[in-house]
């Protein structure tokens, strides 16, 4: 009878033995994030991001599992609000498994959210933002693959003025930073070049435009530069086109969804912007993605989902560097902070190169001008143009 009993208590050692070894070998997890708007009107533009990050992190699982580390997706819904998105960045400065984030669609978001996350060291690497002062804050946590306004603006200045002839322009904005930002690039380059800018107002409104237009009418603009986004952008344009104003309406890559077709309908006609997102016509690469991308989420990858799944590379690449620059062990937020900020990705990207300057600005990305037409009977996206743009500062 005592035998068993032994039996049973070695059996019970070795099981407790056998948890013990397990246990102290489990895979430490390390966590990536995302943050844009998820929900909200510019939710089509957010998911992109949020699906090509996570896509991304399924395709480099793998280098992680190697290293023994099991690397985790969590994504945030900022909802397109400066508010949501500073308790988004304090939940994550707060979750220290989270080493870096790809984040987020908004200026007017992502200014505030750096600066709670910048003492906690989580890099962001942003594949929308425009406005200048994302980066010009000097902020050592805070990169962008994607041009900035002050060269998005005049280069959809440019194209306004000497390809399409705009002589007088009424310039709108939506009074956020990226709109308001735009706008105000496109409207000094516009005056260099000779243009008269008729008027020059923010506007908030989203649903009722008729004041505006009359004031459009009144004018006699023969274009608008309007910095906003499509949500705001639709509207306004079938509006403009009901009210029989057929003038070019150009602004940046805030209208880059195609949901501003289904807003705009008819009127999204002659609706022109630039993109620092490519089309997928424009990158052969993504096509394989793009398959992946429809058959994960039901829907099509577009532009900034290609500039998503870059940022999410950027992010890996950059924790992984620190991993093995740590001897491969856990890094720490600090670590990944600067791998990041040194980045030199020359291949295994959809964009090109990308590499950073001494504030986190790409040092050369491609600009992409983009015009609705009608296509076999239909309206669409059709690339007018591509610019290469500089970094002003290296």
């Amino acid at each position: 009878m005592k035998k068993p009993a032994l039996s049973i208590l070695t059996l019970g050692a070795a099981i407790l033995v056998s948890a013990s070894l397990g246990s102290a070998h489990a895979a430490t997890v390390i966590k990536i994030a995302s943050m844009s708007p998820l929900s909200g009107s510019s939710s089509d533009l957010g998911l992109q991001i949020r699906n090509a990050t996570e896509l991304a992190i399924k395709d480099n699982k793998a280098a992680f599992t190697a290293l023994g580390f099991d690397v985790q997706f969590v994504a945030y819904d900022d909802q397109a609000d400066p508010t949501t998105g500073t308790a988004n960045a304090r939940r994550i400065a707060a979750d220290s498994s989270i080493l870096a984030m790809v984040g987020t669609l908004n200026s007017g978001v992502v200014i505030p959210s750096s600066e709670v996350l910048a003492p906690s060291h989580v890099a962001i690497v942003s594949p929308a933002n425009t406005n200048p002062k994302v980066t010009d804050r000097g902020l050592a946590n805070m990169n962008r693959i994607c041009a900035r306004d002050d060269s998005q603006g005049p280069a959809g200045a440019d194209f306004l003025v000497s390809t399409l002839k705009a002589k007088k322009v009424y310039v709108l904005n939506d009074k956020t930073p990226y709109g308001q930002g735009l706008a105000d690039a496109a409207e000094a380059f516009m005056k260099t070049k000779g243009a008269t800018i008729v008027a020059s107002e923010g506007s908030e409104e989203k649903s009722d435009f008729s004041s505006i237009i009359n004031k459009i009418k009144a004018s006699k603009a023969d274009a608008i530069y309007f910095g906003g986004l499509y949500g705001q952008v639709g509207p306004f344009s079938k509006q403009l086109r009901e009210a029989g104003v057929s003038i070019p309406v150009m602004g940046g890559d805030g209208y880059d969804s195609p949901d501003l077709l289904s807003l705009a309908g008819a009127g999204a006609k002659d609706i022109y912007f630039t993109t620092v997102a490519p089309p997928l016509n424009a990158v052969p690469s993504a096509r394989v993605l793009a398959n992946r991308y429809k058959a994960a989420y039901k829907k099509d990858l577009a532009g900034f989902g290609i500039m998503g799944y870059d940022s999410a590379k950027v992010v890996i690449a950059g924790v992984l560097n620190a991993i093995k620059a740590n001897g491969n062990k856990l890094p720490t937020r600090t670590q990944v902070e600067t791998a990041i900020r040194k980045t030199n990705l020359t291949s295994g990207l959809l964009t090109g190169t990308i590499d950073f300057n001494s504030i986190g600005d790409r040092t050369s990305s491609k600009m992409y001008i983009i015009q609705v037409k009608d296509a076999a009977g239909k309206l669409d996206f059709s690339t007018a143009g591509t610019v290469t743009v500089k970094s002003s500062k290296q």
